[in-house]
């Protein structure tokens, strides 16, 4: 298929399912893989706080892909994330969760659903429904979705996990009878599911043969979906506007980068370089130190409880990072958070000393899931924000704080407003948050 002359806003459609698990995952990698190998330039999106989709995303359509947060994000920042799709030919979103699904209290443009990302942008909504253990019955589930709310544009349905051809024939039965157009059928295949671990997906940089994997998700969706009556389906509503990205903390900027620390929001880092700051990455599984003539040493979220061992027995990491700490600043997030603290215990128990640059010990022993949208207002200055400032940002961990002697960053409350004890912590030049930061309130 040839690539024709992009529109500035593409087209889209947004991919979802009634709930977690239905293989939202795997149908929109296998989309993004079949559309780029017919010539088409792909955009993909993911809707939500998900920090690990976006790396499979790229790795599926040669294109970075961002997210696209309504509870989060105004509807400036919106426009400017989605904005990043101008020159494609076709915007490709994965939702989160099921499509409804949201937090009680709205945010800065909704209650964070998949949903509302679709009718912002006018995409069409392609519903990935397992049909396992049920037939007809599926079409009552596809038509309460699609009718649920009027304004929505729905596109039609995936079956996934399709036991027979019988099995696929009772159950397309069941959508013509409820005027539900199916675009697919995949059949049951127990070899296409992603590796998993505490926080979902592995990391994309951690699958042992990842575009292999994704080429087989494209074959198998060529083989039992409608492609062209999926592209056809796309729309796109009115044109974003574009404006500024999240602007820098500091010019030069290290970056922590592997397997270890690898949680940072893709629009995020875009605004960075966007505004022309250096970002200097570096490892600290490596055991590399960051940059000396960095002004910033930012250590995003990750795995640091998987490889504990290592970054304790890092010493130019770790020297390197007290040194930056003596005269500049240090941030960590969630992993980068625990890293920059006295100790981490891990699923054995047994405790690793980590740099010591603040005081706090957490334990992946006493595994509790902290998960959840936050708002903070900030204590004490945070590198590029000041002391009073209120930042919206997402938690998840299974991380339990055995101790956190150090000043209080920020108040931090969930997204119903009530307060969470996971304040953050600061000493000196050096701050930590187990939220990551999405946006400011009041950029």
């Amino acid at each position: 298929m040839a690539t024709t002359d992009p529109s500035p806003w593409p087209p889209g459609l947004l991919v979802s399912a009634p709930s977690s698990g239905a293989g939202k995952t795997t149908v929109t990698l296998g989309l993004l893989r079949a559309f780029a190998d017919d010539g088409l330039r792909v955009q993909p999106f993911k809707s939500g706080p998900d920090y690990i989709d976006p790396a499979f995303h790229r790795a599926a359509a040669d294109r970075p892909s961002f997210n696209l947060d309504t509870w989060a994000m105004d509807g400036a920042l919106l426009d400017t994330v989605a904005a990043q799709a101008a020159g494609a030919d076709l915007c490709v979103a994965e939702g989160s969760m099921g499509l409804y699904d949201g937090v009680a209290t709205p945010g800065l443009a909704g209650a964070g659903s998949s949903a509302e990302t679709a009718a912002r942008f006018g995409w069409p909504v392609v519903l990935v429904l397992d049909v396992g253990g049920q037939a007809q019955s599926a079409a009552a589930t596809a038509l309460g979705f699609a009718r649920y709310r009027p304004d929505l544009p729905f596109a039609g349905v995936i079956l996934n996990r399709v036991a027979s051809p019988r099995h696929e024939r009772l159950t397309r039965l069941g959508m013509e009878r409820a005027g539900l157009p199916v675009l697919g059928a995949l059949p049951r295949r127990g070899d296409l599911a992603l590796p998993e671990r505490h926080l979902g997906l592995i990391q994309a940089v951690e699958h042992p043969d990842l575009d292999a994997a994704i080429a087989n998700y494209a074959a198998f969706l060529r083989a039992h979906v409608d492609l062209p009556a999926i592209r056809a389906a796309a729309r796109g509503g009115r044109a974003p506007a574009p404006g500024g990205l999240p602007p820098p903390p500091a010019q030069r900027i290290a970056l922590a980068q592997d397997a270890a620390f690898s949680f940072a929001y893709p629009h995020v880092l875009a605004g960075w370089r966007a505004a022309g700051a250096e970002i200097l990455p570096f490892s600290p599984l490596a055991d590399e130190p960051p940059d000396p003539d960095a002004d910033l040493v930012w250590l995003p979220g990750g795995y640091p409880e998987l490889h504990a061992g290592r970054l304790a027995a890092a010493g130019r990491f770790m020297a390197g990072l007290r040194a930056h700490a003596r005269t500049r600043p240090v941030h960590g997030e969630c992993g980068g958070y625990m890293a920059l603290g006295a100790a981490l215990v891990d699923k054995d128990g047994a405790r690793h000393a980590m740099a010591g640059l603040l005081g706090l010990v957490t334990s992946y022993e006493r595994r509790r899931l902290h998960l959840g949208y936050r708002r903070a207002t900030l204590a004490a200055p945070l590198p590029g924000f000041a002391a009073g400032a209120r930042l919206r940002g997402h938690e998840f961990h299974y991380s339990t704080i055995l101790d956190q002697p150090d000043a209080a960053l920020a108040a931090v409350t969930d997204a119903d407003g009530a307060p969470v004890p996971e304040t953050g912590s600061r000493r000196g030049a050096v701050t930590g948050t187990f939220f990551h930061l999405i946006a400011a309130e009041d950029a």
